[in-house]
């Protein structure tokens, strides 16, 4: 339970930062040119709000006369019920209120419609334009407190381990990767080894300190890498134990610092990779039996390699399947730069560069069946977060979302910011403003687009959650 809090009020930080900042950047170049915002309100205030400057109960704490004429100019600021964004209504524009009396009445000159065409592209982009930036300077401002770490690729001295797949393409465990056919794999900076890999035509690896290039198909999926079970590709991790926990089920059984473990009911292993691929297949097996028989499965054979020696172990895992001890780390080179105030925003802005054109590469996967499935709503963006509060970790997914709300919001979908400029710029070319019924249809196909998208990524965290 302690969990679940800490990674939901994480999110519904940063979400309601990135959400204020995202309509704050819409009220800025609204008030800029002189165009009215009526509301400015973070989360949606369907049929009623939690709060809002213009209630009774605040104005009387605020004990400030009101001035009818000037009241009808101010902006009302509120929280309102429903966590799923925020908005700002501006006067003289069809959006998620459909305020069409509005527009039905004579247009005026404090009016986002009666404002030109470039004025009104600069406030419907104003949003989008201070999630990218903010997403930048987050990034500068975490390398400048925390520097990066990171692997280099070739920092895996041990190499990684494949899967069948990867090894029917001539992979082999303990390759070290080293670059495709565009140079070496850089794992630094908001870049992602994998993701290169994935979009390799060839790859160079080093096998037994010579090189070998592998030749891939074009149709490397990054999707299927990512959910394959076991991973397409993973650091090594030995098989030997490093440390053992008190009275824990493999101390009872015997296992000591040092082991080798070399088999596990009867299965040879190499890896510590491998064993944790046994017992996660063991893990599923019991979900779907009996109790006496996930008793079964949870006794384990393991022959270990100890002083040149082997031995048989039986150990009766715990109701989790877990045994209680700690494999050797790898051989793993891990790198820190440090970085300058000044030189922490070049930094910043190649970090959020590689990160958003890894994200826009991606959403290819999307329109696939298996991409489909996997798009998460709420619950997955908050599992994203980390168990316990980190603050460079808080930070970066804080960045990563901006981005994200950044790039979604600027698609263009009716409903979105994005939509909204895709009409302004067909005003802009043709000298034709869309007539207001049919920006009215528009938002109203919109909003059901996006409200859907939104049922159908909830409605996959629910299944993942039961299944």
């Amino acid at each position: 339970m302690e969990t679940f809090l800490i990674k939901a009020l994480q999110l519904i930080l940063a979400l309601s930062l990135l959400v204020a900042l995202h309509e704050g950047g819409h009220f800025f170049f609204s008030k800029l040119f002189g165009v009215r915002v009526e509301k400015f309100f973070l989360f949606f205030d369907p049929w009623f709000h939690l709060i809002s400057t213009k209630d009774k109960w605040v104005r009387k704490l605020r004990r400030k006369p009101v001035d009818p004429e000037k009241d009808k100019e101010s902006t009302e600021y509120g929280v309102g019920w429903l966590p799923l964004g925020g908005y700002v209504k501006i006067a003289g524009m069809i959006d998620e209120s459909m305020d069409t009396e509005q527009m039905k009445q004579p247009e005026q000159p404090w009016e986002f419609r009666a404002k030109p065409a470039w004025q009104r592209l600069l406030i419907m982009v104003g949003g989008v334009l201070v999630n990218f930036v903010l997403a930048l300077f987050i990034y500068a401002m975490v390398l400048f407190v925390w520097g990066n770490d990171y692997t280099p690729i070739q920092g895996y001295k041990q190499g990684m381990v494949f899967n069948e797949d990867a090894k029917a393409l001539g992979f082999q465990d303990h390759d070290i990767l080293l670059g495709n056919e565009n140079g070496n794999f850089d794992n630094s900076l908001g870049k992602v080894y994998l993701r290169q890999l994935s979009n390799s035509h060839q790859v160079t690896v080093m096998r037994q300190g010579k090189p070998v290039t592998i030749q891939l198909p074009e149709d490397l999926n990054l999707l299927n890498m990512l959910k394959s079970v076991p991973p397409f590709v993973a650091p090594y991790t030995p098989n030997e134990v490093d440390s053992v926990q008190p009275n824990s089920p493999a101390a009872l059984g015997g296992l000591k610092k040092g082991d080798k473990y070399v088999a596990v009911n009867g299965k040879a292993i190499n890896s510590h990779n491998a064993f944790t691929n046994e017992i996660g297949r063991l893990t599923d097996q019991a979900q779907n039996c009996s109790a006496a028989d996930s008793l079964k499965l949870r006794n384990l054979t393991l022959v270990v390699e100890r002083a040149g020696a082997l031995d048989t172990l039986n150990i009766t895992m715990d109701k989790n399947f877990v045994l209680g001890f700690y494999a050797k780390a790898a051989e793993v080179e891990v790198k820190h730069d440090d970085y300058g105030f000044l030189q922490s925003f070049p930094a910043g802005i190649k970090y959020g560069w590689n990160v958003l054109s890894g994200y826009v590469s991606d959403l290819k996967y999307v329109f696939t069946k298996e991409g489909a499935k996997s798009v998460g709503g709420f619950a997955s963006i908050g599992s994203i977060f980390p168990d316990a509060w980190d603050w460079h970790a808080f930070w970066m997914m804080t960045a990563f979302l901006s981005i994200i709300l950044a790039f979604m919001n600027i698609l263009p979908i009716p409903a979105l910011d994005g939509g909204h400029v895709l009409f302004l710029l067909w005003e802009v070319i043709t000298r034709r403003k869309p007539s207001e019924k049919f920006m009215e249809y528009s938002q109203i196909v919109g909003m059901v687009l996006l409200i859907g998208l939104m049922l159908w990524a909830n409605f996959n965290d629910i299944l993942k959650f039961l299944f």
